[in-house]
């Protein structure tokens, strides 16, 4: 060996070391800002969803307290319907005009509307005005979460690489968990360190006032982000520009939206609103556990959740994205009732005898759930950037996730609740998710695509 081609070899592999550090550290840099961001649309967009039986009394009051409950999952359920228009709307702009300034509108729109909401006088101070104010900042927050959920999943996933991209996105599924976790731990010391008439008058208010630090530190984070790679690609071709009818137009794309939207995205929004929303609210409202307690035990499940996500996501890049999440859908649609009537069980049997054993119980088969869950939203991030061709991808994916996460998640608490009261069985109301996981699945198991290792630049 020549001793003087040693330095320069040493060099080449200096470079190729230092190149690899500096896009580990780049990559780690718009993780945490894009999960973040992500985050506080969550924590905003769901803090709502853990004082839904608080916010009764308050905007909604009547004689019958079930009649409070179904307004207040309607007025939650109408942010959620939103959002497909919101991502119609931030998905196009993503498309033509870049990810990153998108990420910014949505950011600071959520953030104004979650903040406005913490200074809403009450249905007694004001009358019929403070539902409909309530009402209109529920609009704003799910036209924001429309752009920014499924945005944030395309956005990070086009800064992954092509090497475990599964578990890399996995990260950014944390955050509607954790968004949850922050709310729940928020409002459950609140109550501890507030009597329950200091909370009712103004305790509910200050996790919406929180959420104006929270804005600020996201715009602090957010601010030094960079377009992503393919994105600054596209623009050299001159391919950046509004997709959202072209997407109809072209037969493949539309069967991929919809298998989105059917498939994946539904299956995710129902057992996620299932595991973490609904639930919190049956062991509340129908089997009158202890709300205090019912939190403790949602933050038990979400812990569990948090690691039960990344490894499906590391799943589906040894295994494929396909099986992962097929096996999260088939679990779901056979074991939702059986762990619905587990928990009726052990939840009644806990009232009745104060029994530990009941409330292991029913700490397991909510971890149980949550295990259902993060089959099929560990591979979901970057399921949802591979289905579509770059130039397409932004308003092909946004469109369908928000639909599905809308229109069949969101509204999914207040369908179960009006079919458990219509029909007087406080069960009858989970037909409605399973029937949808069934077909989910047939569906997917024909048509699905596998798409690990798609290339994020080219058509797939």
């Amino acid at each position: 060996m020549n001793p003087r081609q040693t330095p320069n070899k040493l060099t080449k592999l200096e470079k190729s070391a230092g190149n690899e550090v500096k896009q580990k550290s780049s990559y780690r840099k718009v993780a945490i800002a894009t999960c973040f961001g992500t985050f506080l649309e969550w924590y905003d967009f769901l803090t709502f969803a853990s004082l839904a039986v608080i916010f009764g009394p308050l905007f909604f009051p009547s004689s019958d307290p079930n009649t409070g409950l179904l307004a207040s999952l309607a007025t939650f359920g109408v942010g959620m319907v939103v959002r497909p228009l919101g991502s119609a709307l931030f998905g196009s702009l993503g498309d033509r005009i870049g990810r990153k300034p998108v990420f910014m509108i949505t950011i600071g729109l959520m953030g104004a509307a979650t903040v406005c909401a913490g200074f809403l006088p009450t249905y007694a101070q004001i009358g019929i005005w403070a539902p409909v104010m309530l009402v209109a900042l529920r609009l704003l927050q799910g036209l924001s979460a429309g752009g920014e959920i499924g945005g944030g999943a395309v956005y990070l996933t086009e800064h992954a690489g092509n090497k475990q991209r599964g578990f890399k996105t996995s990260f950014l599924q944390l955050m509607g968990p954790l968004g949850i976790l922050a709310s729940t731990i928020q409002i459950s010391l609140l109550q501890t360190w507030l009597t329950p008439e200091e909370f009712q008058s103004w305790g509910w208010r200050i996790p919406f006032w929180i959420s104006l630090l929270l804005l600020a530190i996201a715009f602090y984070i957010r601010r030094s982000l960079e377009e992503t790679p393919v994105f600054l690609e596209l623009s050299k071709q001159s391919q950046t520009q509004s997709q959202l009818l072209n997407n109809f137009k072209d037969g493949e794309i539309r069967k991929r939206m919809f298998l989105l939207f059917f498939c994946v995205s539904s299956s995710g929004a129902i057992l996620f609103f299932c595991v973490q929303v609904y639930v919190a609210i049956f062991l509340k409202t129908s089997i009158k556990l202890d709300s205090t307690l019912v939190d403790k035990l949602s933050i038990i499940s979400t812990l569990a959740l948090l690691p039960l996500t990344v490894f499906a996501g590391w799943l589906s890049d040894k295994v494929g994205r396909k099986p992962v999440i097929l096996t999260g859908i088939s679990l779901g649609a056979l074991l939702i009732y059986p762990a619905f009537e587990s928990l009726t069980f052990l939840g009644n049997l806990y009232l009745a005898l104060r029994s530990p054993g009941a409330l292991f119980g029913l700490a397991l088969i909510l971890m149980f759930l949550s295990c259902l869950l993060a089959l099929v939203v560990g591979p979901q991030t970057a399921v949802l950037a591979e289905l579509f061709p770059a130039k397409n991808r932004n308003s092909a994916a946004t469109l369908p996730h928000n639909l599905a996460a809308g229109w069949i998640g969101g509204l999914l608490p207040l369908i179960v609740a009006w079919l458990n009261q219509s029909l007087d069985n406080q069960l009858a109301g989970l037909w409605y998710p399973i029937i949808f996981l069934v077909l989910a699945g047939i569906i997917a198991i024909r048509f699905l695509p596998e798409t690990r290792g798609s290339n994020l630049l080219g058509k797939n």
